[in-house]
């Protein structure tokens, strides 16, 4: 028996074609990621100062760092990280259960090796996504 048609990016997971719940696109995906960058550069100066952009030593980690926990806790209070929020997607597990606390500190932390990122799948879902169950949706 053949499989079904594809008539939606999404459709296979069992998204919507349109609206919340469907498949957030790489636009805003990489606006998110971008909000988010822009975001923990100025906490990261604002706390360690302006070597954090120029220094070698411990302070060139800290716009990193402050990005891992801020998407962390983000993504496991809110269901997503502040640039996702503000681009109004989110991060849901394919099987619709909650997110916990720790797939969102793994998938920061997978995030972070920027490899993983950068291995994309079908549906739009990194590995990151496919290892841990997780899709990235549009929250409007």
């Amino acid at each position: 028996m053949a499989a079904a048609p594809v008539d939606h990016p999404g459709a296979s997971l069992g998204l919507p074609p349109s609206g919340p719940g469907s498949l957030a696109s790489w636009r805003a995906r990489v606006a998110a990621m971008i909000g988010d960058w822009a975001a923990s550069m100025i906490v990261a100066i604002a706390l360690f100062g302006f070597d954090v952009m120029t220094g070698s030593g411990w302070e060139s980690f800290m716009i990193l760092a402050v990005y891992f926990v801020e998407a962390s806790l983000l993504t496991a209070l809110a269901g997503g990280s502040f640039g996702q929020l503000i681009a109004r997607i989110g991060i849901v597990r394919v099987d619709g259960g909650p997110l916990g606390w720790w797939r969102p500190v793994v998938r920061t932390a997978l995030k972070c090796l920027v490899i993983p990122a950068m291995v994309v799948g079908a549906e739009r879902r990194a590995l990151t996504d496919l290892l841990l169950g997780t899709v990235v949706v549009n929250r409007r």
